[in-house]
């Protein structure tokens, strides 16, 4: 294929365990490394890091360094994060978010968040009683912890901008 995308939703150590038995843990780092686009979607974007803290301590596909943390949040904020939440965009020239406002909304279901070590990953962050991490992108790799499928125009916008890469 010329493109690959890694959706997800549940939770981290079942999904890891699911791409081991599948034997896709070896080859989603290989086909990255042969600058197949790839995008990754709300889990699809955690798993591609080291490691996740989600019920316990569970190795990542280790392609951006950093880790899966949960929401340390004051108490009248709801975990999960679900709903509408707009973008602070990062990276201005980035190619997956071309044509997107500053500020767009889309839509979250998450209790987890992202932190790589290296912040030019970051393409794009989003306010949930702190900032988070919504959207990374480098070279051939994109992913989002938003839902761009449930997100209107411009997740429809993001997802062609997707396809022609």
């Amino acid at each position: 294929s010329s493109r690959i995308v890694l959706p997800g939703v549940g939770a981290f150590r079942d999904a890891i365990h699911a791409l081991e038995k599948c034997a896709l843990t070896g080859v989603i780092p290989d086909v990255i490394r042969m600058g197949k686009p790839f995008l990754g979607i709300c889990l699809g974007l955690q798993l591609l890091f080291d490691r996740s803290y989600e019920d316990g301590e569970y190795t990542g596909l280790g392609i951006v360094p950093g880790t899966v943390q949960k929401f340390q949040l004051p108490a009248d904020l709801k975990i999960p994060h679900m709903g509408w939440n707009q973008l602070n965009r990062k990276q201005p020239d980035n190619r997956l978010l071309q044509g997107i406002p500053d500020r767009a909304w889309f839509y979250f279901v998450h209790s987890y968040h992202v932190v790589p070590d290296d912040p030019s990953w970051i393409a794009a962050t989003t306010e949930y009683g702190e900032p988070f991490v919504s959207v990374i992108s480098k070279d051939n790799v994109f992913a989002t912890q938003f839902h761009p499928e449930k997100s209107q125009s411009d997740g429809l916008h993001l997802l062609q901008n997707f396809v022609n890469l």
